[in-house]
């Protein structure tokens, strides 16, 4: 059964792969507010740009077939993605749900989300009264859209309760501040990323069992580094990658904390001062970006030159 999942999840790739080639997602009509028990709510837009998944096949498969519906009555699960910051959690939850045509909503989860930032807060309307805007959460759940959770287990247990009804079998949430309960549409789907860090929050038991598959996302092969560097800078010297690259690699094997995304970063800067010529050749333009990122003793402490 889970190979033959896993075959259809791999064919209804082949047919959309186009969708996760472009970084635009394609504008669509989609109403900007919602009646709900006579309560209108104002809708949040999904993202206009995703970016690219590059690399790391399998973990992009097995989201897609957490989300996958056998049959009509069979409902997609909820999975946290789980790895060090910066190793491409949200990337990954993103391209997931546009490579199903899916709108994609992020949330952005701190210590200080409440409930009601997670469903519908209240504002003053211009015209006078309140008016109630839907979180990009809600958003996804009435327009059939996939909402990705950054970092929630940096929330409290308060705000994970509101979310239990919506993350089993009854597949809705009740905003107190509206006084409305609101379903989620068929096609709505959830994940959230969570970082290994010491600023989190224990998630409880009974979300924990709710929030399944858990799938790690592990730094990417240096190949598969180079190849999200190159179409995250296209205009990147081969120089200035590799210089990178080693060092990137070096710090993987010592367990230090240093992603791609750092790597773009020094990527980045090492090219601006080759335009700007502050640098006079790449092995400059690198030594001087890790420095400035990383701290002048870690950005020595690997001989990449």
């Amino acid at each position: 059964m889970v190979l033959e999942l896993l075959r259809a999840v791999q064919t209804s790739l082949g047919v959309i792969m186009g969708l996760a080639r472009g970084d635009m997602v394609k504008p669509v009509n989609k109403p900007k507010t919602i009646d709900i028990e006579g309560v209108t709510l104002h809708l949040t837009s999904p993202e206009k740009k995703v970016p690219i998944w590059v690399g790391q096949r399998e973990v992009l498969l097995q989201l897609l077939a957490a989300w996958t519906r056998v049959e009509e009555k069979d409902l997609p699960l909820h999975p946290r993605l789980l790895g060090k910051p910066g190793v491409g959690k949200t990337t990954l939850a993103c391209a997931a749900a546009q490579e199903l045509g899916l709108g994609v909503y992020i949330m952005q989860a701190t210590m200080d989300t409440r409930p009601e930032d997670l469903l519908v807060s209240p504002v003053l309307d211009p015209t006078g009264g309140v008016r109630y805007m839907a979180s990009p959460l809600v958003s996804a759940m009435v327009r059939g859209g996939a909402c990705v959770l950054d970092e929630a287990n940096r929330m409290s247990e308060r705000s994970w309760a509101s979310l239990a009804p919506l993350l089993d079998h009854r597949r809705y949430a009740e905003s107190l501040v509206a006084g409305v309960k609101i379903s989620a549409h068929d096609e709505f789907r959830f994940i959230t990323t969570m970082n290994e860090d010491a600023s989190t929050y224990e998630v409880p038991e009974y979300i924990h069992s709710r929030l399944m598959p858990q799938i790690y996302v592990d730094f990417p092969e240096e190949e598969e580094e180079r190849a999200i560097l190159k179409e995250q800078i296209p205009f990147a010297a081969d120089d200035v990658l590799n210089y990178v690259l080693a060092y990137l690699q070096a710090a993987h094997q010592a367990d230090l904390r240093y992603t791609v995304r750092d790597g773009m970063n020094v990527v980045r800067y090492a090219m601006k001062m080759l335009h700007t010529k502050r640098a006079p050749d790449a092995k400059s333009a690198v030594d001087k970006a890790l420095e400035l990122a990383m701290g002048a003793e870690e950005a020595k402490q690997f001989d990449i030159f």
